[in-house]
């Protein structure tokens, strides 16, 4: 337990709130630099539209994970993955096409 003085949080959510802002960074440099290079967004656009996926998808997941578990009475390992797998498909594509998006190439004839 990571006591604050006013609450307290559990050691889970106190490396979760940790984790999450080095996490993002060092994902949004890698796609930036390693995985979408062609794009030519001004990084501070980009930036942006990052965290707007990244929200979204913590979103999501908590839904998935709540419509699983509490709904559907899954195991909590299989539903985290499944709302995990899911999430890593909106992320992948929404990052390609909307966050790190190229520029419209014309098909050569």
């Amino acid at each position: 337990m990571l006591p604050l003085g006013f609450f307290t949080l559990s050691s889970h959510i106190a490396a979760l709130v940790i984790a999450f802002p080095f996490a993002n960074f060092f994902g949004f440099l890698m796609q930036k630099y390693v995985t979408f290079t062609e794009s030519e967004l001004r990084g501070s656009v980009q930036l942006y539209r990052y965290f707007i996926i990244v929200f979204v998808n913590l979103g999501v997941n908590a839904i998935l994970l709540k419509l699983f578990v509490e709904v559907f009475h899954f195991w909590t390992t299989p539903s985290n993955l499944l709302a995990t797998l899911f999430c890593v498909l909106i992320s992948y594509f929404s990052q390609k096409k909307f966050t790190f998006k190229t520029p419209n190439q014309e098909l050569k004839a």
